[in-house]
């Protein structure tokens, strides 16, 4: 049996050929407005990215609205991840700054 053993891919973070990242939640789906969401594709960040979210005045909020557009989701919908499921997407977008 492979209980407590983690089965391959699960949790990945995978590059893509355009150059964005795709996230794997398939151990645990993020609701995203009433849907559940195993996977989320994250684009590469530009410099634009990081001035349109300049303006805002903590680094928390900044940071969510930021890798919310990356991913092409709504603030609100990465606020309500839980902590593991948004370290994920923290994980890809520290990823392309390295």
């Amino acid at each position: 049996m492979s209980e407590g053993k983690e089965k391959p891919g699960v949790g990945k973070i995978t590059d893509n050929p355009d150059g964005s990242k795709s996230i794997d939640f398939t151990d645990s789906p993020l609701m995203i407005d009433g849907t559940e969401v195993k996977s989320v594709n994250m684009r590469e960040p530009m410099v634009d990215d990081q001035l349109a979210v300049d303006h805002i005045p903590t680094q928390g909020r900044s940071e969510v609205t930021l890798i919310a557009n990356l991913c092409e989701l709504a603030p609100d919908a990465i606020g309500a991840l839980k902590m593991r499921q948004y370290g994920r997407l923290q994980d890809a977008y520290r990823a392309f700054m390295t």
